[in-house]
């Protein structure tokens, strides 16, 4: 078994009420982290809350706009005040807003990605983690420890259809996560990226049958991949195990990279 080192380790995970937010933290809980909770949305906290103490951990939720800077200094500084300081940041909070860039129908423009769509992804997928990731930094520094983990995509490195906004917010962060690996190594911070394939979220399991056996077409192992499969990635990147691992982007896709 490996030892990951993460017991009693500050970990703070951005959209963690649900889906792979949620199973990573409750992954890091089992391993006896102190979990911080933040996100958008506090349905179901209280629950997530008595599941992670039951896992092993212990765990704090905050309602937290990862697009608002001030929100985000006033969380973290909650979490460094109750315990000390932050060991891993996931950065995990995304959104999306598909729709094709200039749709054509009966040879004239139908429909168009609106800005308000490219700028609410934007805002919370790329500004988000830049915010983040900006306010912990320095409690990490000053300890000469720490692991930043962000959520890219396979469609960060490839594309794909209807989501000009999305994919780009996870290029970017493939590019801010290996250029913070350059900028904080030399302070002993760590800094990768995970890039899921299909993920079976609620999200995604509440879309149509069709939809859902094209995923699985693409997909070489021929299944969809499970919100704790994205979660042991994250665990191991941010443990021990993984000590000299930064600017790394481990897909976890089920082979659909190749597949595409």
């Amino acid at each position: 078994m490996i030892e990951t080192g993460l017991a009693d380790r500050v970990v703070i995970v951005t959209g963690g009420a649900a889906g792979i937010g949620k199973a990573t933290a409750l992954r890091f809980a089992a391993e006896g982290a102190r979990v911080a909770v933040w996100d958008v949305n506090a349905d179901g906290t209280k629950s997530l809350l008595s599941d992670i103490t039951s896992a092993g951990g212990e765990g704090v939720f905050a309602t937290v706009d990862v697009t608002d800077s001030d929100a985000v200094e006033a969380a973290v500084a909650d979490v460094v005040e109750r315990w000390g300081g932050v060991d891993v940041l996931v950065n995990n909070a995304g959104i999306l807003r598909d729709a094709q860039l200039v749709k054509w129908k009966n040879d004239d423009v139908a429909s168009v990605m609106s800005e308000a769509a490219f700028d609410a992804v934007i805002a919370v997928n790329l500004r988000g983690v830049f915010l983040c990731t900006r306010t912990v930094v320095p409690h990490m520094i000053r300890r000469r420890d720490g692991v930043i983990l962000c959520a890219s995509s396979v469609v960060g490195h490839y594309g794909n259809f209807g989501q000009t906004n999305y994919a780009a917010t996870k290029a970017g962060v493939i590019n801010m996560t290996r250029t913070w690996a350059r900028e904080l190594g030399r302070y002993g911070i760590r800094a990768n990226a995970v890039a899921p394939g299909f993920i079976a979220t609620e999200m995604v399991q509440a879309m149509p049958e069709k939809v859902l056996a094209g995923m699985v077409g693409h997909t070489p192992m021929g299944c969809l991949g499970k919100p704790e499969d994205i979660a042991q990635a994250y665990l191991w990147l941010a443990s021990d195990a993984a000590a000299f691992i930064s600017g790394a982007v481990l897909s976890v896709d089920g082979g659909l990279v190749l597949g595409t």
